[in-house]
């Protein structure tokens, strides 16, 4: 199978997940009665989007759904902190979305965690192929979607 077929069945797994947390979002069971859980889930959507937002601008052309490379790794912004910002913040978009809708939406919410790791770890051995000093970033930016925890 060629690197363009892998790449576009990660995306698209990502594209099923992500439409699988809507949709339980919109059709499953909403939480009852518990308004703190809207404001910690809108919180959490606004954190997610605007750590997308900054991993997106501060690629600029190199963003890419596809986890195949398009030049040289990049160690500002928020890649300073974290190797894959876009993933954690797309995380943390989920389960506050999940967490200000349905606990259904929990589910496929709770699968985007070992989805992205996995994809995270596909595309950093692309990119170590492609760019060796990458490897010297990995040892220090140790941390893939959060400072601190994962």
């Amino acid at each position: 199978m060629s690197r363009a077929s892998v790449d576009r069945l990660w995306v698209s797994g990502q594209i099923v997940l992500i439409a699988l947390v809507v949709v339980a979002a919109i059709l499953g069971r909403h939480w009852p009665g518990r308004p703190a859980l809207l404001v910690v889930g809108i919180v959490a959507v606004v954190l997610g989007g605007l750590t997308m937002v900054w991993g997106g601008r501060t690629l600029g052309r190199l963003l890419t759904p596809y986890p195949s490379p398009r030049g040289a790794h990049l160690e500002r912004g928020p890649y300073r902190f974290v190797r894959h910002p876009m993933y954690g913040g797309g995380i943390v978009l989920a389960l506050g979305f999940s967490l200000a809708s349905s606990p259904w939406a929990l589910v496929p919410t709770a699968a985007l965690v070992p989805f992205f790791l996995l994809k995270a770890h596909y595309e950093e051995g692309l990119i170590v192929a492609a760019d060796p000093s990458y490897g010297d970033y990995l040892g220090r930016v140790r941390r893939r979607f959060f400072p601190g925890l994962l």
